[in-house]
Parts: C-alpha cells; sequence; structure tokens
C-alpha cells in the first residue's frame, strides 16, 4: 500500500486538513447521542481494510508532517522524552514491535532485515536507513524508545507492571491533550488518573487496571478517548500553554466551525515480551466542525453530545469558553431524527 503525504503544519500557520478518504476513515467516537465515561476496551485485532484500525499502528497521509512537528516539540523541549533507567528491555521491545509492524504492514515505505543480532531498518518517507546490533543502545543515535518514538505516529507511554499496579516509568509525549510528561512520570495508574472527574465513584479506573494487569502477550486492546481543542495543534501541553491557551478567546460565531476541533485518541496498549511491561500507544486525531459535517449523521450525533454534556466534562475537557458556540453551530444540521447506534458515517 502506498501513501500519498501531504505536506502540512500543526502550529503557526496551520497549513492542516484531511482529505475526503482521510474525513472518511475518521474515528468517530460516538455510538449514541449522549456521553460518559466507560471503560470501552475491546481487542486491538485487524480492523476493516483501509480504517485507522486495519493495523497495530496506522500510518496516514499526516505521517511525515506529524514526525517532523515532533522534531520540533523535542528541539524545544527535550524533556518530552523521558525513560527511568529500569526500563531499556522494555526500550527494546518497543522497537521491535514497531518496527516490525511498520515493515509489516506497510512495506512500500518501511524495511526490516534481521540477520541474527544485527538489523538493518530503512524508513522511507522520512530518508532513515539505519544498521544497529538489536540490545547495544551504542549502536543507535539514540535510545531506541526515542529513536522510534520520533518515528511512529502518536505519543507513548512504556508502563512497568509492580506492585499491583502499573507505573508510567517512561514516556514519549509530543502531542499530549493538556497533561505532562515531566509531571506524571514514575507515577501508580491511580496517581496518574486522578485528576478525571468522577472516575472513582464511577470505578472505571479501577476495573481498566484490573483488565490491563491480565493482559496477554500478543492480545493487544484499544479504546477510544476524545476531547477538543482549538486549531489543528498537535502540542496542547501545559508547559506551551502561553502559546495556544488564548486560542479559546478567539472562536465567534463567524470562524467556529474552521478552529474548534475534535480531537480523538486511538489508545491501544500491548503487553510486552521482555519487559512484560505494556506500551500505552496515545494517536492522536484531528477533524474541525466544517470537516464533520461532511456528514449530516456524526454532526447530528455531535450535537446531542455536546448539548447533554455534563457540566464536569465540559470543564474537565476544557470547553468552556467554545462550547456554546459550538453547540449553536452544530443545532442548525439536527432534524431531531433518530440515529441508529453506532459510529460509521453514512
Amino acid at each position: 500500500m502506498t501513501l500519498v503525504f501531504k505536506q502540512e503544519t500543526f502550529r503557526d500557520d496551520y497549513r492542516y486538513s484531511n482529505s475526503p478518504s482521510g474525513i472518511k476513515r475518521f474515528p468517530f467516537p460516538f455510538a449514541e447521542d449522549q456521553y460518559m465515561y466507560s471503560v470501552n476496551i475491546e481487542p486491538h485485532g485487524k480492523g476493516k481494510q483501509g480504517s485507522v484500525n486495519e493495523f497495530a499502528f496506522d500510518v496516514d497521509e499526516h505521517y511525515v508532517a506529524e514526525c517532523i512537528d515532533k522534531g520540533i516539540t523535542l528541539e524545544q523541549d527535550p524533556g518530552r522524552y523521558e525513560s527511568l533507567p529500569h526500563m531499556m528491555d522494555a526500550q527494546w521491545d518497543f522497537l521491535e514491535l514497531t518496527m516490525e509492524s511498520h515493515a509489516q504492514d506497510y512495506p512500500d515505505h518501511f524495511t526490516l532485515k534481521k540477520n541474527g543480532l544485527n538489523w538493518n531498518w530503512e524508513n522511507k518517507p522520512l530518508g532513515i536507513k539505519d544498521s544497529f546490533v538489536f540490545g547495544d543502545c551504542s549502536t543507535l543515535p539514540m535510545d531506541p524508545f526515542e529513536y522510534m518514538g520520533r518515528q511512529v505516529q502518536g505519543d507513548f507511554v512504556l508502563l512497568d507492571q509492580r506492585d499491583e499496579t502499573l507505573y508510567a516509568d517512561a514516556g514519549f509525549i509530543t502531542s499530549q491533550a493538556d497533561w505532562s510528561l515531566a509531571f506524571n512520570i514514575g507515577m501508580s495508574w491511580k496517581e496518574w488518573h486522578g485528576p478525571v472527574p468522577r472516575v472513582t465513584e464511577l470505578g472505571v479506573m479501577d476495573r481498566a487496571l484490573k483488565y490491563l494487569m491480565n493482559l496477554q502477550l500478543g492480545s493487544p486492546v484499544r479504546r477510544l478517548n476524545w476531547t477538543m481543542t482549538i486549531n489543528p495543534r498537535l502540542d496542547t501541553s501545559p508547559e506551551n500553554y502561553p502559546f495556544w491557551g488564548g486560542d479559546r478567546n478567539k472562536v465567534n460565531k463567524e470562524n467556529v466551525s474552521d478552529l474548534v476541533h475534535l480531537r480523538v485518541e486511538l489508545q491501544a496498549l500491548f503487553r510486552l515480551p521482555r519487559s512484560n511491561g505494556i506500551v500505552f500507544v496515545i494517536r492522536c486525531y484531528l477533524i474541525n466542525l466544517k470537516e464533520i459535517a461532511t456528514y449530516p449523521r456524526w454532526s447530528k450525533r455531535l450535537h446531542r453530545v455536546l448539548k447533554g454534556l455534563h457540566p464536569d466534562l465540559i470543564e474537565y475537557k476544557g470547553l468552556t469558553k467554545f462550547h456554546p458556540l459550538a453547540v449553536d453551530w452544530l443545532s442548525k444540521f439536527d432534524d431531531g431524527a433518530t440515529i441508529e447506534l453506532g459510529t460509521q458515517p453514512e
């Protein structure tokens, strides 16, 4: 499968858009007309051809631009990559998983050749070609986790399993939705998710932790999470809040459909073979309201979800300033007709 990669930006002039095929394959997260937290975990098996779930790691038209944006973020703040010393086995696990997956699923763009521990890797879209010894960090230009983190779309947290919980002991985070790796590194599962409203009373994170502690090698799982952001910006970190936080004040009736983006995270978790850790993959997809309105079914459903959203979630997701404008703009697409369950477009 040969992909065509777009030249675009996720900051400054925001030269970003989704092609018609990109819109159609967008992972719309709402299967019904209202939303509240649920674990909603399912097996991360091979999905429908052309969908974001077709392969273990999705590579799409934004690949090259996203990897360039990763490099810009890391140059400005090298602390977006951190790994505690005991996570080196997990780092090599991550490199192996991502290299093998990309080479197998996108052979036109990625090649991996092995001769024992001597590996040869080629990433054609990014012009990278390296030979190295698997397990020997001195043969790579940087840590294996950072090396492949720069070449795979999304963010990644390596979770160490011990003391009957999971710890976020390594991370490569350049497109997070308003949370900080520097703050969360080394935290336990409950500490990391503590700020999420109502999860304690609902028991959502307790159930998720219990499930993930029993995650089996070769049986990855996935779920969707979502928020909204202004402009197609990947890096909405607390550290860089001065560069993007004020954009919420720029939304008005005329530009709401262009500026307000639904931000969906395809979150996948894989058990790692050597370290027995887990890699938590957080892949971000962006689409503005105007592109969503390409499919009336989606615009109707999003209107109903946002209109009925719990006030705690509106505040937690940072929607307060533009929420009424988004609901009002979407309302003109909602004729009140019943929509069958499911996330698919027309």
